[in-house]
Formats: C-alpha cells, structure tokens, sequence
C-alpha cells in the first residue's frame, strides 16, 4: 500500500513539472537592430522652375553726337526714359550637390540653368517742335542662363543656400527717332551678352514616396529662390537714315540691362539617399 502511494506521488510530481516547463518563456533570437538610413543631399539632381522676372536700373541715356545735342537740351529727345520689364518666366535646371557629413552639415555644389523671360517693352514719347517728334524705344531680355555655385548648410532636409556665377542672355535694344512721317534716326542691336548673377534660396527634400515622384528618384525636392542678375551696359549708335533731309551725324543711346527673378523650383535627385 505504501508503496503505490509513493509511487503515484512521484507520477504527479513528474506531471506538475512537466506543465511547469511548458509555460516557461521560450528563448527568441533578441531582435536585429536595422537604423534608419540617414538622408544626405549629396547626388545629381533635374527640375523646372517658374517664376516672376523684373529689370532694374533701365532708363535709357541719350546724347546727341555733334549739335545735335541741342535737340536732348531742349527736350526733343529725351536725355533720359524709362524702359521698366517685368513679366513671367519659366525653365529647367541641372546639378550636383556634394554634402559633407549626411544629416545636418555643410553642402557645396554647382548648378546649370536656362529660362525663358517674358521681359520686353517698348515705349513711345511724342514731342513738337513744331514738327510732331516721335521716339521709340524698344528692350527685350527673351531668355537668361546661369552656370553658378552653390553653398549652404542642411538641417536633416531642409537646406539654406547662397549662389553665384556666370549669366548670360539674348538681348534685343533699338531705338527710332521720327520726324513727322519718316524715321529721321535708326539703330539696334541684338546679341548674346555675358555677365554674373548671384542670390539664395531655400530647398526642402519631401519623402521618397510622395506623390510628386513621377521618375521613382531617390528624393523630390521644392524650392523658392531669388537670383539677381547684370548683363552689363551697351551703347548703341543712333545713326542718321538720310543724310541729305536730316543733317547730324545722330545720337548715342546706352541700355543697361539688369534685373531679378523670383521663382519656385521642384528638383528630381538621383544618387546617394
């Protein structure tokens, strides 16, 4: 008797211990740590931009060659008019960025771009002598290119940045002088001219997966930025069409043309994430 009780207490304390291990926790694999990747702005990069585009400093000088200076002393041509620009203007952009430490951190690059500028304008003055004098000026920047560096400082993906460089642009400038009917004075100009531009700006890289990645790129990115630009100052030559009714060698006008942008851009990076 006593030893069957014995043995049924060994059976259920095997049991016992048994259900006891089952409810122990398991051992799992301790889970693997994958970080975040970190973004960086370094890469090449292509967008489009548009904009607003103004001329500044464009009042047109006129001196006249020999005695005819008299005719800009009386106010029959006028010594100075303004030709003030302003329009839309819209176009593409290329680059590459190279940031030092991805994160927050120090990024340089360069940059490649050419708009179209709705800039042009031409304006009439009409004076008497008794005759009825007309002049007629006309400016007109139809595109501007840069080719420019940039520098700025990145916080995560948002990104302040100074630029500056190389412009160029096709300029268009001409001058009549009417008296009565027939133009008594002619000249223009059309030519490709150089200069510099500089400004800033501010970019922001949106997620990888938003809506505006079309290209599957590895970032989007939109910006806002000012440029100014100079293409310098040209004198063109205001020249006598008929020397035998309007005596005088003519007169010397002289374009400034310069000006600023302020746009909004979206870029499509490709490179490094």
């Amino acid at each position: 008797m006593l030893k069957q009780i014995l043995l049924a207490g060994a059976a259920s304390a095997l049991l016992c211990g048994a259900a006891s291990a089952a409810d122990l926790p398991r051992r799992a694999a301790p889970p693997v740590f994958v970080p975040l990747p970190v973004f960086t702005w370094t890469g090449a990069y292509l967008g489009v931009n548009a904009g607003y585009a103004f001329s500044e400093r464009d009042t047109v000088r006129t001196t006249g060659i020999g005695a005819l200076q008299n005719n800009v002393n009386l106010g029959f041509r006028q010594a100075a008019i303004n030709v003030r620009q302003e329009g839309f203007t819209a176009g593409g952009q290329i680059g590459y960025n190279y940031q030092f430490t991805p994160g927050n951190g120090i990024v340089v690059g360069v940059e490649a771009d050419a708009a179209y500028t709705d800039l042009q304008r031409t304006r009439t003055d009409i004076r008497f002598n008794p005759n009825t004098l007309t002049n007629t000026y006309r400016s007109e920047l139809s595109f501007l290119g840069t080719v420019r560096g940039r520098i700025g400082y990145a916080f995560d993906r948002f990104l302040v940045y100074g630029t500056g460089g190389f412009a160029y642009g096709d300029v268009n400038q001409s001058v009549t002088f009417q008296t009565n009917a027939p133009i008594a004075y002619a000249g223009s100009r059309s030519n490709i001219e150089t200069g510099y531009a500089y400004g800033g700006g501010i970019e922001y890289a949106l997620p990888t997966d938003s809506f505006l990645n079309f290209f599957k790129s590895s970032a989007v990115t939109i910006k806002a930025e000012y440029l100014r630009y100079d293409l310098g100052s040209r004198a063109i030559t205001v020249a006598n069409t008929n020397t035998a009714v309007f005596p005088g060698a003519g007169y010397i006008a002289r374009f400034r043309t310069e000006g600023s942008i302020a746009r909004a851009g979206i870029n499509y990076k490709f490179g490094t994430y």
